[in-house]
């Protein structure tokens, strides 16, 4: 599948004055434009997470008041009404909600004005009915001393899931337990009306669930000492049966995706090919069905089910390879699908229908690599479609950037995927270019969609190259494994070879390339400007690992004594004893002598990912030998900015910074 464009144009908004002018920012005005300003690429989403009610009749979502306050909203499908406000705060935000059944929904609330840091509470839990009447709170928002109130559950229980069954006012939370090396959580149904809470019995250490459409646990996974098991349940009244178990950091299991109420059980699995596939998985003989439902070409599956509970059976499947996607098995919800792409043309177009079949509307999530998103209601009788909301209004599509999927061969011949951005209306000649690594660094880096950094960067004049360097997941076995105690070794060499491929494109200048990333992408910006300090005119990191060895040794950090900790890192990333020399060789700290580029160094004073101590330990033994280092210290942020101030400065200085050492032409 190749990557899809937005060439739509909607109203142009009314651009405010920027806080600080850039080199590009001057050229930009003097080109009779005027540049967007920092904030409207970080300010938080203005109309989000619209849900259908289960009969399609309503329709709630969050959307943002006049003092930026979000709120849960309600109106009907239709289109014709006015929305009601059901729940609104003067001084707290809605942050989720989910519809529990027709009648009544449940949600949290917090502060998007303060950092991670500054919260004293946390999400709580309220149950409230679609006329705004009834609620009640369900989960306490401080951790208090001393026993709850009646019927309030601490603070540490969360949300897990609602039934799906359309007659229960019910819903499961849960509380982890305390053990850090083998954790699990004890899974409770929770009736929203009575505050009433039932036990339900779960196989030991689970840590996740499914759900049948029904509203029962069917299927449970559980983790210990690194060893993965998943447990099948026939029914409520029979006992769990273990399906299978395997080391998920060595060896390919099975991974649950949905269960239906006749216990059809789909899973991902490689089943010998190097990508996983969407199999279905028969419990009576605890076995795969060989044949997949969906195979994508170099591509692990990655999606969800759209099940048929009515006819009870398999509607249709949503997938991404390099951009997200759906196929549906019915003939008229292929046609509905094709009517609503022709409507918003060079968009993913993701349809939902809520739990009736039958129901004559689609709600409609559309989004693009120009486009933030925006919700629609589709009409299946008229084949009206109306727009409900926009997720960030003061982004114009037809200003932004396309980004496009490529792969490039590694020195190795290992094929890398990567996304490239380059910027609008610019040659795509000779420009400077950011290497921007993803954290995890064990996950998906890439996705076909609007990225407010890649934007902003590419709106100043930069092409963007984003690499799935090997370790990477998503992609195969065979990438993945590649980057097994690869940090700042072949991983490294991953991120070289594509600045050297986007140099032969011609698109790179070769003496304007500057190398970003946060968590892992920090540490990967601190070993390339030590390891290649040639390739590299600057770097940008931010919450980045500085050492290895701090990971397994600083005993605040949230993953300290866990299982990941005693079990994943040592075969993935390196084993403190085994492989101390070269833990040792890889370590930005222990060279910090090397870094000799300018570069903006900046953290998170309440991270507990990567604790504020990677980078005051980092600093400290760099800026002895180069004085060209941007030290910046958030003190309520943790491991990432999630306040607009935070991202308008951090973003501000990074235009200023990246002016002075890669200059816009």
């Amino acid at each position: 599948m190749r990557s899809i464009y937005l060439r739509i144009t909607q109203p142009v908004i009314k651009l405010m004055l920027a806080l600080t002018w850039s080199l590009a920012s001057l050229q930009a005005a003097q080109a009779g434009e005027t540049p967007i300003p920092v904030e409207k690429f970080f300010k938080s989403a203005q109309f989000r997470d619209a849900q259908l009610s289960p009969n399609a009749e309503l329709i709630a979502f969050l959307a943002a008041d006049n003092d930026n306050r979000s709120m849960l909203v309600i109106m009907n499908s239709k289109g014709d009404a006015t929305p009601t406000v059901i729940a609104r705060y003067s001084n707290l935000d809605v942050i989720f909600f989910h519809w529990v059944n027709n009648e009544r929904l449940v949600y949290g609330i917090s502060e998007k004005d303060l950092g991670a840091g500054e919260k004293k509470s946390g999400s709580g839990l309220f149950a409230i009915d679609k006329d705004g009447k009834n609620s009640r709170q369900l989960i306490d928002r401080f951790v208090k001393a001393g026993a709850p109130k009646f019927r309030l559950l601490p603070a540490r229980t969360r949300f897990i899931s609602t039934t799906g069954n359309e007659s229960s006012d019910d819903i499961y939370v849960g509380q982890d337990s305390t053990e850090r090396m083998n954790a699990g959580v004890n899974l409770f149904r929770l009736n929203t009306r009575t505050g009433q809470t039932e036990i339900v019995a779960v196989p030991p250490h689970s840590i996740d669930f499914l759900f049948d459409p029904s509203g029962q646990v069917r299927i449970a996974t559980a983790s210990k000492n690194g060893i993965t098991s998943v447990h099948y349940k026939e029914n409520k009244n029979t006992e769990w049966v273990q399906l299978y178990q395997f080391d998920d950091t060595v060896e390919d299991g099975y991974s649950p995706v949905f269960i239906g109420t006749s216990g059809q059980f789909y899973v991902t699995a490689r089943n010998g090919k190097d990508t996983a596939a969407l199999y279905q998985y028969d419990t009576k003989s605890k076995s795969l069905i060989p044949n997949p439902l969906l195979a994508l070409d170099g591509f692990d599956f990655d999606g969800d089910i759209l099940f048929d509970n009515q006819k009870n059976k398999l509607a249709g499947i949503r997938y991404e390879t390099d951009a997200h996607a759906s196929v549906w098995f019915d003939e008229k919800d292929k046609k509905i699908q094709s009517q609503i792409d022709a409507l918003l043309p060079n968009m993913v177009n993701l349809v939902d229908k809520g739990r009736s079949q039958d129901a004559n509307v689609r709600l409609v999530k559309s989004f693009s690599d120009t486009h933030p998103g925006n919700y629609s209601l589709f009409n299946v009788d008229t084949s009206k479609l109306t727009q409900l909301g926009v997720v960030n209004p003061d982004i114009d599509p037809a200003k932004m950037a396309y980004r496009d999927f490529v792969r490039y061969k590694a020195r190795d011949g290992l094929e890398i995927p990567a996304y490239i951005t380059l910027p609008k209306g610019r040659p795509a000649k000779n420009l400077p270019l950011i290497v921007m690594v993803h954290g995890g660094p064990f996950l998906r880096g890439g996705h076909w969609n609007w990225t407010p950094a890649v934007q902003f960067l590419a709106s100043r004049g930069y092409a963007v190259i984003e690499p799935d360097f090997r370790g990477s997941t998503g992609y195969g076995k065979k990438l993945h494994q590649a980057g097994w105690k690869q940090w700042g070794l072949a991983m490294q060499d991953d991120l070289a070879d594509a600045r050297e491929w986007a140099i032969k494109q011609g698109y790179a200048d070769p003496k304007r390339v500057c190398i970003a990333g946060a968590s892992y992408g920090g540490y990967a910006v601190l070993m390339g400007l030590i390891k290649e300090p040639d390739l590299y005119r600057c770097g940008i990191s931010w919450v980045g690992v500085s050492d290895i060895n701090l990971l397994y040794d600083v005993s605040w950090s949230d993953t300290a004594g866990n299982a990941w900790t005693k079990y994943g890192m040592p075969k993935l990333i390196g084993d403190q004893q085994k492989d101390a020399e070269q833990l040792q060789r890889t370590s930005p700290l222990q060279q910090a002598s090397r870094l000799k580029n300018p570069l903006i160094l900046a953290y998170g004073g309440a991270d507990v990912r990567v604790p504020l101590i990677h980078g005051t330990k980092f600093y400290d033994a760099v800026k002895a030998h180069n004085s060209k280092v941007e030290w910046i210290v958030y003190p309520e942020e943790a491991h990432g900015w999630g306040l607009l101030k935070n991202n308008v400065d951090f973003w501000t200085r990074v235009e200023k910074f990246l002016d002075e050492n890669t200059a816009v032409k």
